[in-house]
């Protein structure tokens, strides 16, 4: 899969920016050359994948590359959270329901869930890719031995490894490359 340099981020699509301007600054990001979009599911509580989504509809699909992730609270029952199995594979649906697509090329765990074991989890996004849901896996808001445990387990069972992550890096946090870029 082939991704743009850039990444368009849509955390305040439907919050801070309004739909007509979310639209405006995902067709001036294509017409400038990107083509990978990022959102989740806890964005504006949805309504950022409903409005890639609304956009999404008008173009071809194939030309695009859409992330989108999940593992925050989407509502108030218990298993409307985490990165248990039934959440993922409720949150999935929920997904591709709201950004009108068949499948996510990119769904990445939002950040890493200590109540759920890490082999449920990761077998999980094992059978979404399988079932083509999902084409590709990552993880974000992971710390270096968390992304090793979580490649090791994954090689160790033949699963569908993490082929991104998406960490927290500007220039007040540089975190990441005391252990994350040794792990990568």
């Amino acid at each position: 899969m082939k991704v743009s340099e850039l990444c368009l981020g849509a955390m305040t699509f439907g919050r801070e920016s309004t739909e007509a301007d979310s639209i405006q600054m995902m067709n001036r990001f294509v017409a400038a050359g990107g083509n990978f979009i990022d959102t989740a599911n806890v964005y504006t509580r949805g309504v950022s994948e409903e409005i890639v989504g609304r956009w999404l509809r008008n173009r071809k699909r194939d030309d695009l590359v859409i992330a989108t992730k999940a593992r925050f609270p989407m509502g108030d029952g218990p298993n409307d959270l985490g990165l248990s199995r039934k959440h993922l594979l409720s949150a999935v649906e929920d997904s591709l329901r709201r950004l009108q697509t068949d499948y996510i090329d990119l769904y990445q765990v939002h950040c890493w869930d200590p109540g759920t074991p890490l082999d449920e989890t990761l077998t999980t996004l094992d059978t979404l890719v399988r079932s083509g849901k999902v084409r590709y896996i990552g993880a974000s808001n992971y710390s270096g031995w968390q992304l090793q445990k979580a490649v090791d387990t994954s090689r160790h069972q033949g699963w569908e490894p993490f082929s991104c992550l998406q960490p927290l890096y500007n220039l007040l946090d540089r975190s990441l490359e005391w252990e994350l870029v040794q792990v990568c």
